[in-house]
């Protein structure tokens, strides 16, 4: 498998139509992009935009027989920089414990690179203590955040949980494979 630059994995919430911009963005930039999209992902976003956008197909499944290794190792070993984008409160809480029964979680648990994840959720789940426990797990174990913003959610209603814009994510991935 040739080397990739950054695997975009997209988790499952409205916010999954920002993945579309900030793969794009990142492709005209010239970066190798993959895609991995969680099941519930798949709801909200087709897989076959992100395929045209990066030109590759889109990872979905754990268990992928044109990767004999598994796609998690295999995605783990080849790629830099893996961004999560955006990462629902289940992502959140598989990851700070260790879960591992999807391609995503696993591929998490493989992935020895920058991990980046931009949250993205409802302002009430945003603020739940069990989710901010386990964002500050995932920050002292080394994963870097780009913090949700405050404005217009999908609920209709303004707080913070709305994720951030693809040119803020696109900054923060380039910090990273300097």
């Amino acid at each position: 498998m040739p080397s990739i630059d950054i695997i975009i994995a997209v988790t499952g919430g409205v916010a999954a139509f920002k993945a579309a911009s900030l793969t794009s963005a990142l492709v005209q930039k010239d970066y190798s992009v993959q895609a991995v999209m969680t099941e519930s992902a798949q709801r909200f976003l087709g897989p076959a935009t992100l395929m045209a956008l990066t030109g590759r197909p889109v990872a979905t499944e754990l268990f992928d027989p044109s990767m004999p290794l598994g796609a998690h190792i295999e995605l783990a070993r080849d790629s830099k920089v893996l961004c999560v984008a955006p990462a629902t409160a289940n992502f959140l809480c598989n990851a700070a414990n260790g879960q591992a029964d999807d391609l995503l979680s696993t591929l998490y648990l493989c992935f020895t690179g920058p991990v980046i994840v931009a949250p993205a959720m409802n302002v009430e789940m945003w603020n739940q203590p069990s989710v901010q426990r386990n964002v500050e797990q995932l920050r002292s174990d080394g994963v870097h955040f780009v913090d949700p913003q405050e404005g217009w959610l999908s609920c209709r209603q303004k707080g913070m949980g709305r994720m951030a814009d693809p040119e803020t994510i696109v900054a923060a991935i380039e910090e990273h494979l300097k």
